[in-house]
C-alpha cells in the first residue's frame, strides 16, 4: 500500500485557478486578476541585487515606488450575460488559454455568469492627470457594462470609457475627481536594454504590488494582438522586461528610477500563465499618442505606408515567400515591399515591389515590429522619410501617410460611417438561405470590432441582423440608410448561430 502510495503521489496536482482580465496564456499570452485566486506567497528576506551598489539603486526603488503606487489603481470590469454570452468562450480562451493541455472541447467552461454585484473581472490602470483621466489595456475593460476604479487608498468611483483601441490594447477611462496623484510619461524611445524598471499593478489580487527588474528587449513583435483576431491593424513593438508580471497586472504601470512612465504592461510569455521572466509593455510613446488622439478627435487617427509587406528577419516567413513565388530572397534585416495598397502613399513616393525599407526618420528599420510602430505612431498626413534599399543601393523617398480611404486629414466621430461607428459591416444574405429558414430580410454580419456597439449586445462576425428600428435590411445600403444622421435609440433583431432571436438595443454614437 506505501508503494503504490508513493507512486500516486507525485501525480497529484492541486490548485485551483479561477478567472478575470488580462492577456492570456496561448504562446505569447499570460493572465490578469481574478476575483478569487487562490495562489501561495512566500516572503523574500535579504535580497540583494548583484554587480551594483544595491544601497543606491534601493533608495531609487524607493522613491519611485513611493512617486508609482499612489497612481495605480483597480480596474474592475462588471459584465452582463447579455454582453458576454456570444464570446464567452473567445474570452475564456483570450485570458486563460489551456495551461492544462486539454483542448478546447475538453475544458470544462464556466457554467454561469458572476452575480451583478461581482466583477468578471479585475486588472490595473494608471492615472495620468490630476483630473482623472487613466489609461488601461483593451483587454481590462472589454465587454463591461460598468467599470469601477479603485484607488490605492481604498476609494472607489465609478468610471466612464472614453474610448479604446484594440490594435494596440490601450484604452482611457475617465473618472471625475481632482487633485489626484498621477504619472508623467517617459521618452520611451530613450530607454535601454539593461535599465532598471518597477512594474505596478495588482496581481493575483494583490493590491498595489511593486517589482523591479530590468529592461530585457525592445521592439518585441509577439504576435499576440493579430493572433487573437481582435486587431485589424496590430501594431506591436513591446518592451520586454523580467520585472515579475502577474495576473492582474495588466493596464499597470512599467516605471523607471524616477518613477517616470515608459510603458503600460500588457502580457506575459509563459506556458503556464504565471510569472516565467518575460513580461511585454506597450511603450508610452505609442500609448501616449492614443490617449491623445482618442481625448482630441474621440478615434485613433492611424496613418498608412501603403504597402504589403515581408520580415525579412522572419527566416520561415521568408522560405515560405520563395516556395510560393519561386525567388531567392535572402532572410536578414529590413522589410520587403511585396506589393501596394489602392491610393498608397508609398508607390506614389515611388518605392516599388521588392524595395527593402531599412529606415523611418532616421530610425533603424530591422523587422515588421519597428516598421508598425514608426508608422503607428503617426497621422494622416504626415510626412516621413523612408531609407529603402534597391538593387544594392540606399535610396530616400518622402513619404505622405494616409488613412485606408486614401484620406491625408484627420477625421473625428462626426466623419465615420455608419459602420465605423457602430462597428461592424455586412453582407447580402442570398435567397435560398432565406427561403430555407423562413426568413423575408436579412444580412450576415462582418468584421465587428472588439467593444464596439455591435459586440455590447452580443453580436459576432456571421450572425443575421433580420431588422433595424423595426425596418427589414438587406443591404448595408439599408443599414446606412437607417442610420446615417439617426441620432437615438438603436433596436436591432438578429439571429445567432443556434436560430436563436433576439432583440437588443443601443445608443447611436
Amino acid at each position: 500500500m506505501k508503494s503504490t502510495f508513493k507512486k500516486l503521489l507525485p501525480f497529484a496536482v492541486v490548485g485551483v485557478i479561477s478567472g478575470a482580465t488580462t492577456v492570456g496564456v496561448q504562446q505569447y499570452i499570460g493572465h490578469d486578476s481574478t476575483t478569487s485566486d487562490q495562489s501561495y506567497f512566500t516572503k523574500s528576506t535579504n535580497a540583494s541585487f548583484v554587480g551594483m551598489n544595491t544601497a543606491g539603486v534601493g533608495d531609487d526603488f524607493v522613491k519611485a515606488a513611493k512617486t508609482t503606487v499612489p497612481a495605480v489603481v483597480t480596474i474592475k470590469n462588471y459584465q452582463t450575460r447579455a454582453s458576454s454570452r456570444a464570446s464567452e468562450q473567445d474570452i475564456f480562451d483570450f485570458f486563460f488559454g489551456d495551461p492544462f493541455g486539454g483542448g478546447r472541447n475538453q475544458r470544462q467552461r464556466p457554467q454561469q455568469q458572476a452575480p451583478e454585484n461581482m466583477p468578471s473581472g479585475l486588472g490595473s490602470g494608471v492615472i495620468i492627470s490630476p483630473d482623472g483621466y487613466i489609461i488601461s489595456n483593451n483587454h481590462v475593460v472589454a465587454g463591461a457594462n460598468k467599470l469601477e476604479v479603485v484607488l490605492s487608498n481604498k476609494k472607489s468611483y465609478i468610471a466612464t470609457l472614453v474610448g479604446t483601441d484594440p490594435n494596440t490594447d490601450i484604452s482611457l477611462l475617465k473618472i471625475e475627481e481632482k487633485g489626484l496623484p498621477y504619472l508623467n510619461f517617459a521618452n520611451s524611445d530613450n530607454v535601454e536594454v539593461g535599465q532598471w524598471v518597477l512594474a505596478v499593478g495588482n496581481p493575483l489580487g494583490l493590491n498595489s504590488t511593486v517589482t523591479a527588474g530590468i529592461i530585457s528587449a525592445k521592439g518585441r513583435g509577439i504576435g499576440i494582438l493579430s493572433g487573437q483576431g481582435k486587431a485589424t491593424n496590430p501594431i506591436e513593438s513591446f518592451i520586454q522586461t523580467d520585472a515579475a508580471i502577474n495576473p492582474g497586472n495588466s493596464g499597470g504601470a512599467l516605471v523607471n528610477v524616477n518613477g517616470d512612465l515608459i510603458g503600460i504592461n500588457s502580457a506575459i510569455s509563459s506556458t503556464n500563465g504565471y510569472y516565467q521572466g518575460y513580461g511585454f509593455a506597450v511603450p508610452a510613446n505609442l500609448a501616449r499618442k492614443i490617449i491623445e488622439d482618442i481625448k482630441k478627435f474621440g478615434i485613433v487617427q492611424r496613418g498608412f505606408l501603403g504597402v504589403s509587406s515581408m520580415d525579412l528577419s522572419n527566416d520561415q516567413l521568408v522560405a515560405a515567400y520563395n516556395r510560393e513565388n519561386k525567388t531567392n530572397i535572402k532572410s536578414g534585416s529590413g522589410v520587403y515591399v511585396t506589393g501596394f495598397s489602392e491610393n498608397s502613399g508609398a508607390q506614389d513616393a515611388g518605392l516599388k515591389k521588392g524595395d527593402v525599407i531599412t529606415k523611418v526618420d532616421g530610425s533603424d528599420i530591422t523587422d515588421f515590429a519597428d516598421l508598425s510602430v514608426a508608422i503607428g505612431s503617426k497621422r494622416p498626413g504626415d510626412k516621413v522619410q523612408v531609407t529603402f534599399t534597391r538593387n544594392g543601393k540606399d535610396n530616400v523617398a518622402t513619404v505622405t501617410l494616409r488613412d485606408q480611404k486614401g484620406g491625408t486629414s484627420t477625421r473625428t466621430k462626426a466623419d465615420l460611417s455608419v459602420s465605423e461607428k457602430i462597428g461592424a459591416e455586412f453582407e447580402p444574405l442570398n435567397d435560398k438561405f432565406k427561403t430555407e429558414y423562413g426568413l423575408n430580410s436579412g444580412v450576415v454580419s462582418k468584421n465587428v470590432t472588439e467593444g464596439s456597439e455591435m459586440a455590447k449586445i452580443g453580436i459576432v462576425d456571421d450572425y443575421i441582423i433580420i431588422e433595424i428600428n423595426g425596418k427589414p435590411v438587406n443591404s448595408q445600403k439599408d443599414v446606412e440608410k437607417i442610420l446615417d444622421g439617426y441620432k437615438g435609440n438603436v433596436q436591432v433583431k438578429f439571429v445567432d448561430n443556434y436560430g436563436r432571436i433576439y432583440t437588443k438595443g443601443f445608443k447611436m454614437p
